[in-house]
């Protein structure tokens, strides 16, 4: 007993190896030894999401030289483009229209929506990308903040450029002092005491839910106010029209508006001003211009009642599901025909998977059989594969869990199934019944999920790309991969942009960086403290922290100033400049990478001497 041998802590540091250890350090090890490194690592399975790279590469592709990793990494890629033509395929043609529609349900207008429901849904993949990283020593400071730049400064620039708006002033200018204080208070937190603690993490919190509060109070004073102009035009009206009274009428009107621009999201407008006339229109945009669109013409452009319910049931579902319509392949070029080819499979799975429901199409992007399917398939799909590749176990690859979590999405049929059967029944094939609307729903889980999917596999193959050339991690969290996590910011923005939404584009380009700044970076530290995890300065700043918490400083006061001087108007020339300065970081990272200059923190020499003296 004397001589029992007793586990030091290097003893238990090998024993913790294999959880601890990340997958990429395999690109050290001798060829021959990979495979058997890659089956030991957990964090080669619950490191990866869709596909395990190293996995593949190193035992079922049994790679043995540079080369052959050279030719395996370009597939690699080839499907990192097959996932972006996904993404912005369900952005554009399924998530923004959504958006839309919701922000009208809710009685929001574009710039709320577009700093709470845009903003969150292009936000959420980030976080959850960074929730799932929290065991790892990545720069969350750094990172959170070089993705704030680039949403904000080249994501928001190229919204001005592509289409040159007319701000909200009081709404930017209150957004724009928001951020200022929200990324000023994350920097005094991390550097104060070199510690994060909780209360602060509930302060950050705190502040981003004020935010959200005063901009929904402002929404709903300024429908007051508007209600109570209208009522004192209207009382004017009814007095006898003298000089004095027709100068305050106009006066009023002028005020009025000038609210009623922001009032709501121009989706759905009257077409006259008699309130029992119930014709609705569009207001969208084509070209340069905006222009109208009826709503009901659309929505029973096909209906007669003579026709039966299901009239054409089948082949209007197999045409809604065509990847590829055929009188776009004939009329396209040899280069179109190509990118239709290539596009076709995400194409198909977002028609099978995600409701459609865009007012500017026929029939307002209804069909009866498809909707009717979609109605159990897409909430059961969308429960048990979240189940699997979220909530999976660390020793296994996601799809080894799918057929003990599938049961989670069989309970959704209970529901779901007669909800399908009775939409069946009720509906007509010519005409979306009333409810259509509520399948927006549906599309927003479906489209938040694939895209949260796609950047997060876009990410990796980054990753895994990075790690194959020998460039630094922090290198690549400061601009790659947050390029990759904010690739839904870029696509969603610039779609909303193209059809005449500028405003809440811009406003997502605000709202989105700031709810990653604030809540973003507060859960991760967070859940760091609650896990016993390390929340030091040197830990979250990185050597790019200060670089671009300094760049994005210098480029929201520079975005007060042209706003100011130019009375907020959004110039194609602000838009370039406003992207310069991301371009502007991305220089200095890389003279910072290769040694040219030094970081904007405390030099390690510096530092070490400090601490002697």
């Amino acid at each position: 007993m004397a001589n029992m041998y007793k586990p030091n802590i290097l003893d238990n540091e090998f024993d913790e190896f294999w959880s601890k250890v990340n997958c990429f350090a395999v690109m050290d090890f001798p060829y021959d030894q990979r495979c058997e490194f890659v089956r030991n690592a957990n964090n080669c399975i619950h490191g990866m999401n869709f596909l395990p790279y190293m996995h593949l590469l190193a035992c079922d592709f049994k790679c043995r030289n540079i080369f052959e990793e050279h030719i395996y990494v370009t597939l690699f890629l080839i499907l990192c483009f097959e996932l972006l033509l996904l993404l912005g395929h369900v952005a554009h043609y399924y998530y923004t229209p959504a958006l839309k529609v919701v922000s009208r349900v809710l009685h929001m207008n574009e710039h709320l929506a577009g700093v709470t429901i845009m903003a969150l849904g292009n936000t959420l993949p980030e976080v959850f990308a960074n929730m799932f990283a929290v065991f790892e020593d990545t720069p969350v400071f750094a990172n959170c903040l070089s993705s704030a730049l680039f949403v904000t400064m080249f994501t928001g620039g190229l919204v001005c450029y592509i289409s040159p708006f007319k701000m909200s002033a009081y709404d930017t200018v209150r957004d724009l002092v928001f951020f200022i204080f929200g990324a000023m208070l994350l920097e005094v937190i991390i550097i104060n005491d070199d510690m994060v603690s909780l209360a602060e993490c509930i302060l950050l919190v705190a502040v981003y839910v004020i935010y959200i509060i005063v901009n929904v109070v402002d929404l709903y004073i300024m429908k007051r106010t508007l209600r109570a102009l209208a009522r004192e035009i209207n009382a004017l009206y009814e007095l006898p029209q003298s000089e004095d009274v027709k100068e305050r009428r106009e006066t009023l009107q002028k005020k009025y508006d000038f609210l009623s621009q922001d009032d709501r999201v121009p989706i759905l407008q009257r077409k006259t001003t008699n309130p029992r006339d119930r014709t609705f229109s569009f207001t969208t945009k084509v070209g340069s211009e905006r222009v109208t669109i009826d709503m009901e013409a659309n929505r029973n452009i096909h209906y007669l009642r003579a026709r039966s319910k299901n009239h054409r049931l089948f082949r209007e579902f197999f045409s809604a599901i065509q990847p590829i319509k055929l009188n776009e392949w004939r009329q396209a070029t040899n280069f179109l025909r190509v990118f239709y080819i290539v596009r076709a499979p995400g194409v198909f799975l977002s028609a099978i998977y995600i409701p459609l429901v865009d007012y500017e199409l026929d029939k307002n992007g209804w069909s009866k059989l498809l909707n009717c399917i979609q109605i159990f398939l897409n909430p059961a799909v969308t429960i048990t594969m979240g189940k699997s590749m979220v909530f999976r176990d660390k020793s296994k690859l996601w799809y080894y869990n799918v057929p003990k979590d599938v049961k989670y999405g069989l309970y959704s049929l209970v529901v779901t199934v007669p909800v399908a059967i009775f939409v069946f029944f009720h509906s007509n094939t010519s005409a979306p019944p009333l409810y259509h609307w509520m399948f927006t729903f549906m599309n927003l889980t479906g489209s938040i999920f694939l895209m949260f999917q796609c950047s997060t596999e876009i990410t990796l193959i980054t990753g895994v790309l990075g790690f194959m050339l020998k460039v630094p991690a922090d290198f690549m969290g400061a601009t790659v991969t947050c390029l990759a996590n904010s690739i839904v910011n870029l696509v969603t923005n610039t779609s909303m942009a193209l059809q005449g939404y500028e405003k809440m584009a811009y406003a997502a380009a605000i709202g989105s960086p700031f709810f990653t700044i604030l809540l973003g970076a507060g859960s991760v530290f967070c859940v760091k403290i609650l896990f016993g995890l390390s929340t030091s300065m040197d830990c979250m700043i990185g050597a790019y922290g200060e670089n671009a918490f300094v760049l994005l400083i210098l480029g929201l006061l520079s975005t007060l100033l042209w706003t100011s001087v130019l009375n907020f108007n959004a110039r194609r020339s602000v838009g370039i400049f406003s992207m310069s300065i991301y371009g502007l970081y991305i220089i200095f990272s890389i003279l910072i990478k290769m040694g040219i200059i030094h970081p904007y923190n405390l030099d390690a020499h510096l530092k070490s001497s400090h601490a002697i003296s």
